[in-house]
């Protein structure tokens, strides 16, 4: 969302991004960052807590957000765009306040089906609490007058949705800016990983992105001593699997914190392959970030995704990586295998990928379809 702000602003709007943030000694603070206001609100921590806590308090997000955004100096600011991010899925009511007092325009950048996603990966049942997320989700829905989601796959979904509300829906891909080069806090010469090829998975580690199979893969390849793993981020299971590498004595993995997304073109510059997984009982499709992240860093992508997706067919038809659903580590590992053997198609794949990027996931394009969707081009 601050690449967006960032773009806004250099195409000549004046956004203003309002941030939920923990941990703030005061109800709000403002600042600028890379030229963009920024009023951060104090909110309660909703990472890193038990589930039901952390549902709790997303429910009470909207309304402190908007109490903070009337105590601050943007209480009579007068908005002609409201845009958001979902997930999480709670900010309705604070977009339904903000556009009834501002007639303003709305755009809702949906990136997670919820919860159908969870009814998919068997956390959640359809009784009460889903058909209460599911009122909780549609009101974003309703609020928005513009949907953009990430896949075709997906727009076709929603379309069955939409059939009677009218809303216009429409594919926003992801999108990133270059950053440069400016290090890392991490550094991986210095650790027991030194002098490997690094095969990095970065961004969460929560039930939906089924990392197992990652630690599976390190584990089939540990005879590989030119080889190494690093999980960099945070998420719910990131203590289970660290249990889970120590019990079975896998020497070839390291866990890092997650750092700030400047830190990448550093951390990436030490590695060699990019993973991503998605559980693959999920029937919603997206196109994460963290597949843009090694795109630009020109890292060719390894993924183990549901069958079908449309980000398994855009990886392997744009031979940018290679995508697989299957069980078995064996292809995973002959992908690795094989970007070692064959320098000159690991080449070519990273500079494929540094294409794509450019070609489909912009930020200036992103900006300028949000505003051109909104008020017409």
């Amino acid at each position: 969302m601050r690449d967006l702000a960032v773009e806004m602003l250099r195409q000549g709007n004046e956004p203003v991004m309002i941030v939920p943030t923990p941990n703030l000694s005061c109800k709000w603070v403002t600042e600028t960052v890379d030229g963009v206001a920024v009023l951060r609100v104090a909110v309660p921590k909703t990472r890193d807590v038990g589930y039901v806590r952390r549902t709790m308090l997303e429910f009470t997000l909207p309304f402190l957000v908007l109490h903070g955004l009337r105590k601050s100096p943007f209480a009579k600011t007068a908005w002609d765009l409201i845009a958001w991010y979902s997930p999480p899925i709670f900010f309705g009511p604070l977009v339904w306040c903000l556009k009834r007092s501002n007639k303003c325009r709305t755009y809702l950048i949906l990136r997670d089906i919820f919860p159908e996603w969870a009814v998919d990966l068997g956390l959640m049942r359809k009784g009460i609490t889903y058909a209460l997320f599911k009122v909780v989700a549609n009101l974003q829905y309703a609020v928005a007058d513009t949907i953009g989601v990430q896949t075709e796959s997906t727009l076709v979904y929603m379309a069955a949705w939409n059939e009677r509300r009218c809303k216009h829906l429409e594919v926003l891909h992801n999108w990133q800016t270059p950053v440069p080069n400016t290090g890392s806090s991490i550094d991986i010469a210095s650790t027991s990983l030194a002098g490997r090829k690094i095969v990095v998975y970065i961004g969460n580690m929560g039930i939906a992105q089924g990392m197992d199979v990652l630690v599976q893969l390190a584990e089939f390849m540990a005879t590989r001593e030119d080889i190494g793993f690093i999980f960099v981020g945070r998420g719910s299971e990131v203590p289970r699997l660290k249990a889970s590498v120590a019990s079975r004595r896998i020497d070839n993995v390291l866990f890092f914190d997650e750092v700030d997304s400047r830190e990448m073109p550093g951390l990436l510059a030490q590695c060699f392959i990019g993973l991503v997984a998605l559980d693959p009982r999920h029937k919603t499709h997206n196109i994460p970030g963290k597949f843009l992240t090694y795109l630009l860093a020109g890292l060719p992508v390894l993924a183990r995704v549901n069958r079908g997706t449309d980000l398994m067919n855009l990886i392997n038809e744009e031979r940018v990586g290679r995508a697989f659903y299957s069980e078995s580590m064996t292809p995973l590992r002959e992908f690795i295998e094989q970007m070692i053997n064959q320098p000159e198609q690991y080449r070519a794949m990273a500079t494929r990928g540094r294409l794509l990027s450019a070609r489909m996931f912009s930020s200036t394009t992103a900006a300028k379809q949000i505003v051109d969707s909104t008020f017409g081009k």
